[in-house]
């Protein structure tokens, strides 16, 4: 089996993760194919994984998206690159393609005529607005294509299916014990405040206004703050907080923390919700499926001013645990088309 996962960010392979977890079959039957923090992360938990593909980086100033067409332009260029990478792939490797929003692979697996399931929560993008929406236009339409032709379209969210589209609900990795257990595997012995910003370097200015906002309350929150950047960001000791830079398993880190500062990307808010955990999710303004995704749960980029109260009023307040089977379903699916 051949898995395809998109680079940007850190969310598409954390989801593909736990869909492997629950299938029958050896990590040495399955390839993936990523690249950067992603890649590595991959790496981490065992499973072949060539680390291929280099994506675009978005232009992130002050928490705000810049010259998003200049991106999208980019973008395609990456894509081009990826379609060259996945034809050797391929060429070199039977068995069913699985792509999480790596649309390369899936572009060439329709060319040579190869199973394919794609998983995604983006069903159309809209980074551009004026005259340069047209362009844009285009590329959702060629998008929308190529989803119709799939042999299955996963979809981790709730929804009613139709046509080859299937919604499975939110794809969440499994916690290796309970609360209390994993709390005391972390020394986490007093409340604690976890803040993540996922693959890329755009989310240093969160932590930076995170570190900011708890150094301004800590007096009277009585809270330990962790930092979790990620494989692309750096930062400077300090007594105030503790680094835990790159880590394999963020979901064990949410489940038993008190409180997760985060950017609004799908998996961390899916994971913060499935285990009971109280949440600021701050969307990169500009990124429409990040101020989607956070608006859902009451959030904007606008949040990211009031981080102090929102910090106080948060923290602690935990709600019931949301069991998923949306792993479990999709493995069951892509079993269904590996057989």
């Amino acid at each position: 089996m051949l898995f395809f996962a998109s680079p940007i960010g850190l969310g598409h392979a954390s989801r593909d993760i736990a869909i492997a977890e629950k299938l029958a079959m050896p990590k040495g039957e399955m390839l993936f194919v990523s690249g950067t923090g992603a890649a590595k992360l991959i790496e981490k938990k065992g499973y072949p994984v060539m680390d291929a593909y280099r994506p675009e980086k978005f232009n992130v100033e002050n928490g705000q998206l810049r010259q998003s067409f200049k991106w999208l332009m980019a973008y395609y260029s990456y894509y081009k690159k990826c379609k060259e990478i996945a034809t050797s792939v391929l060429q070199k490797n039977n068995g069913l393609v699985v792509s999480d929003e790596d649309f390369a692979s899936i572009a060439v697996a329709e060319e040579i005529k190869r199973k394919r399931v794609l998983v995604t929560d983006i069903l159309e993008t809209h980074f551009t607005k004026g005259a340069a929406s047209l362009i844009e236009k285009k590329m959702n339409s060629s998008m929308r294509d190529m989803m119709k032709k799939c042999d299955c379209v996963i979809i981790p969210d709730n929804g009613e299916d139709h046509d080859n589209f299937v919604y499975v609900g939110p794809i969440v990795r499994d916690a290796s014990a309970g609360r209390d257990e994993l709390r005391a595997r972390f020394d986490f012995t007093r409340k604690t405040i976890v803040v993540s910003v996922g693959g890329t370097d755009a989310g240093r200015y969160l932590i930076e206004k995170a570190i900011e906002a708890y150094r301004k309350i800590a007096g009277r929150l009585d809270a330990g703050l962790v930092i979790v950047p990620g494989p692309s960001l750096q930062l400077p000791e300090s007594q105030d907080y503790r680094n835990l830079g790159f880590v394999d398993n963020l979901h064990e880190l949410i489940y038993a923390a008190d409180l997760v500062v985060s950017l609004a990307g799908r998996s961390t808010m899916d994971e913060a919700i499935a285990y009971g955990t109280p949440g600021v999710f701050i969307p990169i303004k500009g990124h429409f499926e990040q101020e989607q995704g956070a608006a859902r749960l009451g959030f904007k980029y606008e949040d990211l001013f009031r981080l102090e109260p929102l910090l106080e009023e948060k923290i602690g307040v935990r709600s019931n645990m949301k069991g998923t089977s949306g792993a479990q379903k999709a493995a069951d699916i892509i079993a269904s088309f590996n057989a």
